[in-house]
């Protein structure tokens, strides 16, 4: 259906004060509303934008094709809310009825100006699939922003989870928990490169007494942790290689004969402390 075979430009036009005002109230009377995240204001603005842009786009263009310049508008806004109410913590659902709840009002505002019965089921069908559109474009955006918010949360978390200490001049430590794949690893080995690129450090120890288990390709992680590291001019020793984990890297068949092995990270951080040529006095 064309915009201009449509009456929906003229109704809009003719009441968009009052669909604003029944739409605002049709939001904040939801369930879904939470006026802990967003203002009425940044609500009305929201919502005066995009009936105006879709006024503007069903003149221009077609109701039943939102895929067209006539609608970048009413897209840009869409993308704009999507976004920033995934990143608000606002529910899948929460975001979908910004869009969804103008059916109502628009509604009940079509069948008070068109009485003929035919003319209606058209003009309220066009509205409907025309909103079902919008919804479903919201919520693909939506979707896409909450998957980039995880993602940059997963990166974030990979981050924290892989920290370098400086234990002593010249000697650092990551310390590894929980399960060691490729991507930790990846960010494990370029955190310890840079760290020993900023201090100039001769020794790394990693610490993998929080791995709770060894396959073959952690080992393979670890070996090419302690490959990239030597390359940068650093040694490394591992530590935390416990009973059950020295049996297992033995029934793997894994070499680890080129690297320093020690039980504990206190046992390491003593080897580390007497090739940097320090010097050990206990306490008496």
């Amino acid at each position: 259906m064309r915009g201009t075979s449509s009456r929906l430009p003229e109704i809009i036009a003719k009441h968009e004060q009052d669909l604003l005002d029944q739409w605002i109230k049709e939001q904040t009377s939801s369930a879904t509303r939470r006026p802990d995240l967003l203002s009425e204001a940044d609500l009305r603005e929201q919502s005066r934008t995009l009936l105006s842009g879709i006024r503007n786009a069903i003149q221009r263009g077609r109701l039943d094709d939102i895929t067209g310049s006539e609608w970048q508008t009413v897209r840009e806004v869409l993308n704009e809310v999507s976004r920033g109410r995934a990143q608000m913590g606002f529910s899948p659902s929460e975001t979908a009825t910004f869009v969804f709840s103008l059916k109502q009002p628009l509604f009940a505002r079509l069948r008070a100006e068109i009485r003929e019965t035919d003319p209606l089921v058209d003009e309220m069908w066009a509205a409907s699939t025309l909103l079902d559109k919008l919804g479903l474009h919201t919520t693909e955006v939506y979707q896409k922003s909450r998957e980039e918010v995880i993602l940059r949360q997963q990166q974030d978390m990979l981050e924290l989870s892989t920290p370098v200490v400086e234990l002593w001049d010249g000697v650092l430590a990551l310390p590894l928990i929980g399960t060691l794949d490729s991507a930790r690893t990846q960010v494990a080995m370029e955190n310890l490169l840079e760290k020993i690129v900023q201090t100039g450090a001769g020794i790394a120890i990693v610490d993998i007494t929080g791995v709770p288990t060894v396959d073959t390709l952690v080992a393979q992680h670890l070996l090419k942790t302690v490959a990239a590291a030597r390359l940068m001019g650093a040694d490394c020793i591992i530590s935390g290689i416990r009973p059950q984990i020295a049996q297992t890297i033995v029934h793997l068949g894994v070499d680890l004969g080129s690297v320093i092995t020690k039980a504990s990270l206190a046992d390491a951080f003593v080897v580390a402390l007497q090739r940097t040529g320090a010097t050990i006095n206990k306490g008496h």
